[in-house]
């Protein structure tokens, strides 16, 4: 895994990674740390699983062919805040916008993992339903959004500033060793043609949080391309 040279865990993820596209911000979010100011205490988590949608030309993207709408409209802002939408009408999601202004990258963060008891009591308060294994806690973007508190009144948070509502702070990153972090096609975008089957989603091999694990996934490699 890729650290990021002289940071310490705790520290802001730096000005430039915002700059990556979606592509390479995926795999290089994992093991770093999202952390969510509640009323009842700041909650930190580990991100262990994401899924990569950037650019006009990606299929699975909302912003596919440049499609702006007043839901798209901040994924074409600069990188380093939220994107947050509803599906199913009942489920929210939680993005970090990358990349340049008006080049919609975003990364889809689908699971986390809590980084210490205090953080996993304050997520199953939040969470509100009996979560018996872990990813029954926060496996999956609508379970870790609603674990975490996080809705649609945190759309375009600005990620970089610590003691905001919301923010990003580096971590340990993935763990050493070959196979740290997987990758496989995203989930549920059929839709996404040719697309679909681009190997863009991540995840850390340990992780009991990861949503899905897929049998025919393989071992990253930051050097391979896609």
């Amino acid at each position: 895994m890729i650290e990021f040279v002289g940071m310490t865990a705790g520290q802001p993820l730096p000005p430039d990674f915002y700059r990556l596209t979606a592509l390479e911000a995926a795999p290089l979010l994992l093991g770093h740390t999202l952390v969510r100011r509640t009323e009842s205490g700041d909650i930190r988590c580990r991100i262990v699983e994401t899924e990569s949608y950037g650019g006009v030309e990606d299929k699975g993207s909302h912003a596919f062919g440049g499609r702006r709408t007043a839901r798209t409209e901040i994924m074409f802002a600069a990188g380093g805040v939220a994107y947050i939408y509803l599906i199913y009408g009942m489920y929210n999601c939680l993005n970090v916008v990358m990349g340049a202004a008006d080049d919609p990258q975003a990364v889809l963060i689908r699971a986390v993992e809590p980084l210490t008891p205090a953080d996993e009591a304050l997520m199953r308060e939040h969470r509100g339903t009996p979560a018996r294994r872990p990813v029954d806690l926060s496996g999956g973007p609508g379970k870790l959004c609603r674990a975490l508190g996080i809705d649609k009144s945190l759309n375009g948070q600005p990620l970089t500033v610590p003691g905001a509502p919301l923010w990003l702070e580096a971590g340990a990153g993935a763990k050493a060793g070959a196979g740290a972090i997987m990758q496989a096609p995203r989930v549920n975008i059929a839709y996404a043609a040719e697309y679909a089957a681009k190997p863009w989603r991540f995840y850390l091999r340990e992780s009991r949080y990861v949503s899905i694990i897929d049998k025919q996934a393989e071992v990253w490699n930051e050097l391979g391309g896609e």
